[in-house]
């Protein structure tokens, strides 16, 4: 009995440790596409004629940054309410 209690605890603690580390996983495309748009803006800045070139190459750059922080997203969202639940139906 104890130990069925600790083990739920365990893979709780392990849940929450892991869906706040997926979390951070945000920080990294919010930095990365600021640091495009800036780069855009600068090259605009320089040569306006190549706006629509720029700026469509900004966007699927930024597109493409972003997935990592979606993949982040999601598996802090399966483990904060997918993951618990299969955890305590293994523990019984």
């Amino acid at each position: 009995m104890e130990f069925q209690l600790l083990a739920k605890g365990i893979a709780l603690a392990g849940c929450a440790i892991g869906a706040g580390l997926a979390l951070i996983a945000g920080i990294g495309p919010g930095i990365g596409e600021g640091n495009a748009v800036s780069k855009a803006c600068e090259a605009i800045g320089r040569q306006p004629e190549c706006k629509g070139d720029v700026t469509s190459t900004m966007l699927l750059g930024c597109a493409i940054a972003e997935t990592t922080g979606i993949y982040g997203f999601v598996t802090g969202l399966l483990l904060i309410f997918v993951a618990p639940g299969m955890f305590m139906n293994f523990l019984g």
